[in-house]
């Protein structure tokens, strides 16, 4: 709620129900966005990352390991926030004029360069005072989505698939608080397929 109208809201939207990595939202172009068949793919990620002598560093996309390279099918709740945020983004061109520089990214600056990762921290803390929550880190938003999916009986294969784990254990380990959920579901599941059913009851006219 707290993100309605905010220009960065469709990054935490999307965060949030597929579980991306900050560097790979930042990263995030709109040519791996198939908005006919649902899909996003993750190739790249931007960081900001410190050359030997340098201060500052500099701002680099990255190929993420194999196994955090995926294609994902994307809720529909991501695909009305990103076509929102195109929209806005389109608006923001126009104000920019001349001075907006193109290079496809889906969450930039107002003039179309890349997001630097300290504002976009800026802009979730701002977020996060606004909807009355203490602080939680933006790599949170990618636990709530697996904690999620966990919960609604998701295979935790496919949870691993989504999040980009290179094995299943890890997913399992980092969640492990969400087994005990698992377990009782799994006992209320069993408990269903095996339930003896129920006698008809009958009338016998007198």
């Amino acid at each position: 709620e707290a993100t309605k109208g905010h220009r960065l809201g469709a990054l935490f939207s999307v965060a949030t129900a597929i579980g991306l990595r900050k560097g790979e939202a930042l990263g995030l172009k709109w040519s791996a966005i198939d908005f006919e068949r649902g899909t996003l793919a993750v190739r790249i990620a931007l960081q900001r990352v410190k050359m030997p002598g340098e201060k500052k560093g500099q701002l680099i996309l990255t190929e993420p390991k194999r196994k955090s390279r995926r294609t994902i099918n994307l809720p529909r709740v991501c695909v009305s926030a990103l076509l929102e945020h195109r929209a806005i983004q389109e608006q923001e061109r126009r104000l920019a004029g001349s001075r907006w520089k193109e290079a496809d990214y889906v969450f930039t600056t107002r003039i179309g360069t890349p997001m630097e990762p300290r504002n976009l921290e800026r802009a979730y803390s701002q977020i996060l005072a606004l909807a009355g929550l203490h602080h939680i880190r933006i790599h949170d938003l990618r636990h709530t989505a697996a904690t999620l999916l966990l919960t609604q009986g998701v295979h935790p294969r496919v949870v691993m698939e989504l999040l980009g784990h290179s094995q299943i254990a890890i997913t399992m380990n980092t969640y492990s608080h969400v087994v005990p959920a698992l377990m009782k579901e799994a006992a209320n599941q069993m408990d269903a397929a095996l339930k003896t059913p129920e006698p008809v009851a009958t009338s016998v006219a007198t």
